[in-house]
Formats: C-alpha cells, structure tokens, sequence
C-alpha cells in the first residue's frame, strides 16, 4: 500500500562529495515490500520546488521502521533536502514501483553491478539474497574516489570491486572492465545505474538478469506518462512501459536502453 506521511529524520549525513545518507523513521517503512523499490520525497514546504523527487530505498529495517536513503545533492531540490537536521520532518510518498524479486538461491552467486547513484538499492538488495541463500560479489562504478560511498558496508556481504573513470580508487575504467579482466563467475546479475552502463552490461553479459532503471519521473505513481520507455522487441511503436509503476526494475531484454 502507498502511504504519504511525514517520517522523521533519524541522522542525515555527508558520505561523499554531494553524496548524502538520510535516515527516516515512520509507519511506511512497514509497506516496503521489496529491495529497488523508491520513495517519492517532497523537498520543501512551499511550491517551489513544485515536483517530488523520487529517491531508492538503500535499505530497511521494518521492527525499527526505519529506511535510509542515499541521494546526491546536485539540484535546488536535492540541495534544499540536504539541509534537514536530525529532528525535522520530510514528506514521503511511498513505498513506489516493483523491486527485485528474491528467490531462494542456495549455492549460487548473484553479481550485483551498481553504477554512481545506481549503487544504494543494491545494498538492501545484497542482503536481502545473502538472507536466502545466494552468495553475492558486487561491482561497484564511479567517477572518482571523492564519490564513491559503502564499499565497506558492502565487502561485510561479499567480494567487492571498484572501477573509478580516473583510476583514483579500484580498477581506472568502468564496470564492464572489471567483470571481464576479474573473470567474475555468475548466476544471475542484477543492476543499478545509468542507461549507457545498463547497455553494456545487456549487450556483453550473458545468462539471466534484471537491470533497474533511473528516470527522469513527475508523478511516480503511472499518471503523468513522464518516464516512459519504448520495449526491445518494438523500440519505434507505440508499445511502451511506465519505470515508475512497470518498473523501475525489468527482466534483461525487456526495455530499449
């Protein structure tokens, strides 16, 4: 079920450059039902902004009824939400869209591949497959080390590799490198990021997957028809699907990137 209310902030932190980690606490966390689903968060109390901004769930913890959100504050929105203290409130919409289904996994390996702001759900999804079963490696994107952000949150689950643009943190290149020049062995792969990344990955991995999707969104919930995208196997018609309510996470092969 949807919910709107107003959580308290537990702890709202700077993790990296722009990069901030928000801790809510309220009712809503108790409808999260899966790990890649979003919240959509209204980031000031005025018009103005007048569009929520939508923003995955890092992680969750439904007895404490707390969820953490991890975003970069690049817009007026984002930079006007990165000044709420621990204490305020902050009004959410949600839990929103369809996350990644966790089946029972005994034995095998989940490759979870997360690009800059692409990274956060993969956390809560990580431990959601290690929770059934799967054993799990990550490869983790960034531009440079000055945002980069849970490398060591995520080593605590599993091996975790680091590409960087410039070489400032990990292996100099993207993702894509790091799986190939690793060798990395899989199951089944599961992805976060930019659009190019998610090409990539769907041109050069094989096997079963499922890539999630970012966005631009107005309404979050299927109304406004702002972040449609054209299906694969009919990328110039009239077929299409809504990330926000289809989405935001598909089956490889599903979306035209």
């Amino acid at each position: 079920m949807i919910v709107n209310e107003s959580m308290m902030v537990v702890s709202h932190r700077l993790i990296a450059r722009n990069i901030y980690e928000l801790i809510l606490e309220g009712e809503l966390v108790k409808e999260i039902s899966a790990p890649g689903q979003f919240v959509h968060v209204k980031v000031g109390s005025g018009i103005d902004p007048l569009l929520r901004r939508p923003i995955s769930i890092s992680d969750h913890n439904q007895d404490e009824k707390k969820m953490s959100l991890i975003y970069r504050a690049e817009g007026k929105g984002t930079m006007q939400l990165s000044l709420v203290g621990a204490g305020g409130r902050v009004d959410v919409l949600g839990p929103l869209g369809n996350g990644f289904g966790v089946e029972r996994g005994e034995g095998r390996t989940a490759l979870l591949i997360g690009g800059g702001i692409g990274v956060p759900p993969l956390y809560g999804l990580s431990k959601a497959l290690r929770s059934n079963g799967w054993r799990v490696t990550h490869v983790l994107g960034f531009q440079d080390e000055a945002v980069s952000f849970y490398e060591d949150q995520f080593r605590e689950l599993g091996p975790t590799h680091i590409a960087t643009v410039d070489g400032s943190l990990g292996r100099k290149g993207f993702v894509t490198d790091v799986i190939e020049k690793e060798s990395i062995q899989y199951d089944q792969f599961f992805a976060c990021g930019p659009n190019p990344m998610l090409n990539a990955l769907q041109n050069r991995l094989s096997g079963s997957g499922y890539l999630s999707l970012e966005e631009r969104m107005g309404c979050g919930i299927g109304a406004c028809f702002a972040c449609v995208c054209h299906l694969a196997d009919d990328p110039e018609g009239t077929d299409y699907v809504k990330v926000c309510s289809d989405g935001p996470v598909f089956p490889v092969g599903v979306v035209a990137l």
